[in-house]
């Protein structure tokens, strides 16, 4: 659980953390530590969440469902990128011209 322990800094940035889980994903990113590893490719991840996602792969498991036209996803961020096609949104806008995508 993501529970707060106060103040957690990190030594290496100088930069405090309320949540001490939140200090430990920076740290394993300033050591290279990644403790889950996938049983089928052995694929390793820095964080338990990546390592479901990327475990979606292997399963074929989709479950985030478009409810505008059903199409299915592995993980939220790619159901919200395609939900923008539905929308006709185009959230960025290029800085050098008027171009949006």
């Amino acid at each position: 659980a993501n529970t707060p322990w106060g103040k957690n800094l990190c030594s290496q940035i100088d930069k405090a953390y309320f949540y001490k889980q939140d200090l430990i994903k920076l740290i394993r990113t300033h050591t290279g530590n990644k403790p889950y590893q996938c049983s089928k490719c052995d694929k390793t991840f820095s964080q338990y969440s990546k390592h479901i996602i990327h475990q979606r792969i292997h399963t074929g498991e989709k479950p985030y469902q478009c409810s505008q036209c059903g199409n299915a996803f592995s993980c939220t961020q790619n159901l919200i990128k395609h939900q923008i096609t539905h929308t006709g949104e185009k959230p960025y806008q290029y800085s050098q011209c008027d171009k949006a995508f």
